[in-house]
């Protein structure tokens, strides 16, 4: 009974799916621009007496200076240290009391600062925002101590975990050539030590000005008033210069790149391979998309059924396109469609990837089934929707497209433009783009233990 009720579900959502294809789901949103340069986009929601502020900055991973590695995550962490006017606590304080939440992250074309909180909180909310917009409390205290913690959380994150990020750290970093793209976004020690309060100032005007900002505000709200709060309260902040886009186009790469890395905390090998994908809103983009899903999402996915239920030459897989530190569709530059696969130590290297390889060039030539392709677009249409429906989820998408593009027509267009997406195109893109040529692959493996491993007695 119950798998014949959860079939009939299936089919009526893809159904739906294929049926509805044309459906837009778009509810009321407008964009302001304010004198000093800073846009606000407004999307109502009227559901719940709550609301999802994201405040994004043209500053990520990418974008930091040369002999700055992991400033862009550092400054994360000081916009949090307060203010002359609001110490390190009021912000958390103010939002956590009525029941809400914050927090931000770096990625790398952006940094985001996310709350969501009762509508009564809004004020309150856009005071604090536009404070530490204005100025921070630029003390060599608070920068040793968002130092100490940024160098903590390398240490947990990278140092001591088993591949210790080698996915999202070293892929790139042997991928590409240019600095924007190929720098441990983490940021060295050395950088981050040398560091200063003047830099880290100056860093912060640099950046972190109104002119340099997306807003954006969901939720039980009325248009007309947030524009006229957001004036109050943002309009006399200054704009500043922002530093130029740094150059992040690489030349193309002719042959396929090798590495081999030990890793003294891995039981088992894990393989990391990285394709080059097409640029952003390109005319590839889409059928880019589809195909990471395709390969990566989930046990049903094309690579977990061959490599790991089929042929058991992988413990587990996954990855997709601009994978793991962002979704396929925001990226600003180069980035890579990864695949992350841990696999047993019996399994040679060329065993998987012949493997592998053997899933890659069946898609590559003749493409996935239409049901197959619906499956795949019905739960990425089902996840965007979802996601659009949240309020601090709906702002954060939002705030990066105008922060991308100067619009936020993509975000409520691009479920439908999935359904565009034909077995052909992923047919013709996986040809183009899963390339041996095309690619980067670093094989982690365990260091090998010594002959003395496992030996008892002796001198200590």
């Amino acid at each position: 009974m119950k798998r014949s009720f959860c079939l009939f579900v299936l089919c009526a959502v893809l159904c739906f799916a294929s049926s509805a294809g044309a459906q837009e789901w778009k509810p009321p949103t407008s964009m302001k621009k304010l004198p000093n340069g800073l846009t606000v986009v407004v999307s109502e929601d009227h559901s719940a007496p709550t609301f999802g502020i994201c405040v994004s900055y043209r500053i990520g991973f990418r974008l930091e200076p040369e002999g700055r590695t992991g400033f862009a995550h550092l400054f994360e962490h000081m916009m949090f240290e307060g203010t002359p006017n609001s110490p390190k606590g009021v912000f958390d304080r103010v939002i956590e009391s009525g029941g809400g939440t914050n927090n931000g992250d770096t990625r790398y074309d952006f940094t985001e600062y996310i709350e969501t909180a009762p509508v009564s909180a809004l004020d309150p909310l856009l005071w604090l925002e536009a404070d530490r917009m204005k100025t921070l409390d630029f003390s060599t205290k608070n920068l040793e101590n968002q130092r100490n913690v940024v160098e903590e959380e390398v240490r947990v994150n990278v140092m001591n975990q088993p591949y210790g990020f080698f996915f999202a750290i070293d892929l790139p970093g042997k991928a590409f050539d240019t600095y924007p793209n190929a720098h441990n976004f983490y940021g060295d020690f050395k950088d981050l030590n040398a560091a200063r309060i003047e830099d880290v100032q100056k860093f912060y005007e640099q950046y972190y000005s109104p002119n340099n900002a997306v807003m954006a505000i969901v939720g039980d709200v009325n248009p007309n008033e947030v524009y006229e709060k957001v004036e109050k309260y943002f309009a006399g902040i200054p704009s500043r210069p922002t530093p130029p886009r740094p150059t992040m186009e690489e030349k193309p790469q002719t042959a396929e790149r090798r590495e081999i890395e030990t890793d003294k905390l891995a039981k088992v090998p894990a393989l990391a391979i990285g394709y080059r994908m097409p640029p952003p809103r390109s005319s590839s983009s889409l059928a880019a998309a589809v195909t990471g899903e395709l390969l990566h999402n989930g046990q049903a996915s094309r690579l977990y059924q061959a490599l790991v239920k089929e042929k058991q030459v992988a413990l587990s897989v996954d990855g997709g396109v601009n994978w793991p530190l962002g979704n396929p569709f925001e990226y600003n530059g180069p980035t890579l469609m990864v695949s992350f696969i841990v696999y047993p130590p019996k399994v040679t290297e060329d065993q998987l990837l012949a493997a592998y390889d053997a899933t890659i060039r069946e898609l590559s030539a003749k493409g996935p089934s239409q049901q197959d392709l619906d499956r795949v677009v019905t739960k990425m249409r089902s996840d965007s929707y979802g996601q659009l429906e949240i309020p601090i989820t709906r702002a954060s998408a939002l705030s990066h497209a105008v922060l991308f593009t100067g619009s936020f027509e993509s975000v409520f267009n691009m479920p439908d433009e999935l359904t565009k997406v034909t077995p052909d195109q992923v047919r013709e893109f996986a040809a183009k783009y899963l390339v041996s040529t095309n690619r980067t692959i670093i094989n982690r493996v365990p260091v090998p233990a010594s002959p003395d491993a496992g030996k008892s007695g002796g001198a200590q």
